[in-house]
């Protein structure tokens, strides 16, 4: 009999695990009445315009037409579902609202990155509140819902849009140097931006605040560093750019003395949502963050409340149910014990990268005997680290799974993963690129097949880079992907091109294939789990020593 199951990334609960979510839920439901927080519930289904006009709506693929002709999505967000309700039907007599929910949301993944696709949340939305009073507050539910529960080792890490909005503004590089300085801080690639920003034609001091910025973390001397670094690139009004986390600090003494409230500039992202302070909580050992939240006055004037202040908070169900030891799939792993007495674990790749690996690794102070004759072992363990041996092309999914901590591997490697993790250091190893090469005997061939197929047909191994160069380009493209032997493609007229890795252009030589077009370059990067790098500063303390190796180079 054929096994009936539910569709991929959505699952069933059964009873034992439904009643350890129903006690995490009434725990959380309970703190969050306490402090006057009431119930909404909100539909189901909304209108893919309604939720637009608020903000940036996550990628949703369960879309459908009503009978009116009418868009509507799968609720990706909550957040922008309470905007638009509180600007529907409330007014602005009523504020403050402080609002809770419980609540499914569905978001796409991958099939292949072995995600659910259906999460609950848990969170508070406090809409009129005045100043950083209401920060203030909802960071303080936060902090109180994370101990109600008993979660271990919890932290709050906060950071903030506005200094880097302000640096922006003040720098005057136009459009496109903007949009893509937010690309790449939304994205965690610290290396591409440090590359963009040496490119462009900045000042020092201006450079170096661009550089910095996402890499502070620490206590309130973080914000000292900060406003140094605003003031020397003559930022205007530079103290506005720390002003709400000072007075957040102020307020909250406890937990800052406690190192339950931390400062972190890697976690801004969402620069079309977020107005103002952002924070995520965390737990030791589970590779994503249990919380988010954050200020996010545009979303209520997009909807048409100017001037109204916004911030709460989401607490994933699924992953306190992780954290908490209860039965449950977040798609994320929980590491059990304390940082201080678990090995920091580096995936380490095979191949090509690892004999520079090693040595750099050696060179960064780490023990690295035991990898001089790795054999078929799979884990290499010492007593302060643990090596995972993997593919090249795996470590950026070993790093994100909460397989391993932090990594290296080509910058190739993790685009095509295109997996959530931070890229740190340009290691200057392992240098190639990748170009467009046709047979020579082909010239012209494939431009003439485009003319009236529409389309260029390309083999790789490499789709998501591939896409990408011809998206640029504005052209479609169909892609043939192949495992090896990618030469052969054209040759055999299969297709009309190749995107392939080159070193010296030896291979396609020899194959009578000529190079068309640069598409990228790439090398080694050390790269980390976002969680990981925010919890653990082992992985701070390696990335800056690994940043002082290569820094001359």
């Amino acid at each position: 009999m054929q096994m009936v199951g539910t569709p991929r990334g959505f699952r069933d609960i059964l009873p034992s695990e439904a009643l350890a979510r129903e006690r995490i839920s009434e725990q959380v439901k309970a703190c969050f009445s306490r402090h006057g927080y009431l119930p909404v519930e909100m539909p189901m289904l909304e209108e893919h315009a309604a939720l637009e006009r608020g903000g940036h709506v996550p990628a949703s693929p369960f879309r459908l037409f009503d009978s009116d002709g009418g868009l509507l999505v799968m609720r990706p967000d909550i957040t922008l579902a309470i905007a638009r309700m509180v600007a529907a039907r409330m007014s602005s007599a009523t504020l403050p609202l402080r609002l809770r929910y419980s609540a499914p949301v569905v978001r796409e993944e991958s099939t292949l990155a072995g995600q659910p696709r259906q999460f609950t949340q848990l969170g508070v939305e406090l809409v009129g509140g005045e100043g950083i009073a209401g920060e203030v507050e909802v960071v303080s539910l936060l902090a109180e819902s994370l101990t109600t529960l008993e979660v271990p080792a919890w932290s709050i890490v906060c950071g903030s849009v506005t200094p880097l909005n302000l640096l922006l503004a003040h720098c005057s590089c136009g459009k496109d140097f903007t949009e893509r300085v937010l690309q790449l801080v939304h994205s965690s690639d610290l290396v591409s931006l440090d590359q963009l920003v040496d490119e462009s034609p900045l000042a020092q001091p201006v450079a170096q605040a661009f550089k910095r910025l996402p890499r502070l973390a620490g206590g309130l001397e973080v914000l000292d560093e900060l406003d140094a670094l605003l003031v020397a690139a003559g930022v205007p009004d530079s103290a506005d750019g720390t002003a709400d986390l000072r007075a957040l600090s102020t307020s909250l003494p406890e937990l800052l003395a406690s190192d339950q409230l931390r400062f972190d500039f890697s976690i801004i992202n969402s620069f079309d949502y977020y107005t103002g302070t952002v924070f995520k909580g965390y737990a030791e050992g589970i590779t994503a963050a249990i919380a988010s939240g954050g200020r996010y006055d545009a979303v209520l004037a997009n909807q048409g409340l100017a001037d109204t202040a916004a911030c709460g908070f989401m607490l994933s169900l699924e992953r306190l149910q992780e954290v908490l030891g209860e039965q449950g799939e977040s798609g994320v792993v929980a590491r059990k014990g304390r940082l201080a007495d678990r090995a920091l674990r580096i995936a380490v790749p095979k191949g090509s990268l690892f004999k520079d690996a090693v040595r750099l690794l050696g060179a960064a102070g780490l023990p690295v005997d035991e990898l001089a004759d790795v054999g078929r072992r799979l884990i290499i363990r010492t007593d302060d680290v643990e090596y995972i041996i993997v593919r090249a092309q795996d470590a950026p999914a070993f790093v994100a799974h909460g397989g391993a901590d932090c990594g290296i591997c080509g910058s190739d490697s993790i685009i095509e993963a295109g997996v959530d993790v931070m890229q740190l250091v340009d290691l200057h190893f392992g240098e190639c690129r990748f170009v467009v090469a046709e047979p020579a005997a082909a010239a012209g061939s494939a431009e003439e097949a485009y003319s009236w197929r529409g389309t260029v047909r390309v083999a790789t191994k490499y789709p998501r880079i591939t896409t990408a160069y011809y998206e640029s380009l504005g052209q479609q493209v169909d892609i043939v992907q192949l495992h090896g032997n990618i030469e052969l493609g054209p040759i055999v007229g299969m297709c009309d091109r190749i995107v392939d890795i080159t070193q010296t252009g030896a291979t396609l030589a020899q194959n009578d294939l000529v190079i068309v077009d640069d598409v990228m370059e790439c090398a080694a990067r050390f790269f980390a789990g976002p969680a990981a790098y925010r919890t653990d500063r082992r992985i701070r303390d390696l990335a800056a020593r690994l940043a002082d190796l290569t820094k001359t180079r």
